[in-house]
């Protein structure tokens, strides 16, 4: 039986997969900067279009005309993720209602709403420090940590115990394992996004025709760039760029092998549809990097990666759940979670 909160929750994690595309969008089309202040857009609550809102902005911010297709992507954006703060306040505001009821987590949306409150800050300051790579790479995180939270606390509110057969420490430890290698590759992606560098290397599966490129690690990974400078388009010249695209990519291969590795496992133990779920999403998360390389990023495509790295760490979310689930069936019956064959 589905606790209070369920259908709320549901669908919180499906606006923070739209907020997630609508932020990747906003990146991918430049729109970083589209408004220069926040949470307004030119000191207006939407881009502006008359004459005097126009005046007002040349006046006020001369150094940032008005571009209305960005700011409306910016804006759309900020509209979204408004609304899914005022979701997230309100499922905290569920689960200290229900806190008595067995069962009903409390720590989740209380993490929930102190996660998107940050996010709110690094909004604010992906703005106000002109897309500093730091922030924007952990607004990014953030974005995605949302995401798998919601994910997580949908499946907590289910009610839904679906049985597995019975799960090694191993396996569990190899889940945690990927989940962790996953979450490093999203890290590794919003760093190649907010420093540019998508098509430093524009072959495979080599890079400038090369197996072993010249790069710039210690620029390529200087995690404290000068605040001040106008960050959109990046200010790393070329090898800072490849070392960051190619530690991308190798830290592609790394998760590929660790999933695949545990797809095996999985399939050993009997978790078959388990398996194929996760090989599905890393097959299609791997085609579309590689897209993303031999068509020179297409936005459509840049786009779906986004989608694919936030179903790729969903997967991960799922299969940590229930294989934790797996290995503590009393547990789950003492919060009352049905039994249901899903296997």
């Amino acid at each position: 039986m589905a606790k209070p909160g369920y259908r709320l929750a549901l669908l919180a994690t499906l606006l923070a997969m739209v907020v997630v595309l609508l932020g990747a969008y906003t990146r991918l089309t430049h729109a970083g900067l589209g408004c220069p202040d926040w949470p307004g857009c030119y000191g207006f609550i939407s881009v502006p279009a008359s004459e005097a809102q126009l005046a007002h902005a040349e006046a006020n911010f001369p150094h940032a005309p008005v571009e209305a297709h960005k700011g409306w992507n910016e804006m759309i954006h900020r509209y979204f993720a408004g609304t899914l703060g005022l979701m997230i306040l309100a499922l905290a505001a569920v689960a200290v209602r229900n806190r008595g009821t067995p069962g009903q987590p409390l720590k989740l949306p209380l993490l929930l709403l102190g996660v998107v409150v940050a996010q709110a800050a690094f909004g604010m300051w992906t703005v106000t420090l002109k897309l500093w790579p730091q922030v924007v790479t952990a607004h990014l995180l953030g974005g995605f940590t949302t995401l798998a939270l919601l994910f997580l606390l949908t499946l907590r509110l289910s009610g839904r115990f679906a049985s597995l057969p019975s799960v090694p420490v191993h396996l569990r430890r190899l889940a945690a394992v990927g989940l962790l290698v996953v979450i490093g590759q999203v890290a590794l992606g919003g760093w190649v996004s907010s420093n540019y560098a998508a098509v430093a290397c524009i072959d495979l599966p080599t890079c400038h025709g090369q197996w072993w490129p010249t790069m710039d690690f210690a620029n390529g990974f200087h995690l404290s760039q000068h605040i001040g400078p106008n960050y959109l388009g990046g200010q790393l010249d070329s090898d800072a760029r490849t070392a960051i695209h190619f530690t991308h990519r190798l830290g592609a291969l790394l998760v590929t092998l660790v999933l695949l590795a545990l797809a095996w496992q999985l399939q050993r133990a009997g978790h078959g549809r388990l398996a194929g779920l996760l090989v599905l999403a890393l097959a299609v998360q791997v085609s579309l990097g590689v897209s993303n390389v031999l068509l020179h990023l297409p936005l459509a495509v840049a786009v779906a990666h986004n989608a694919g790295g936030a179903l790729l760490l969903l997967t991960t979310v799922l299969l940590n759940y229930r294989l934790r689930i797996a290995a503590n069936p009393a547990r789950a019956a003492a919060k009352n979670w049905v039994s249901q064959s899903a296997t």
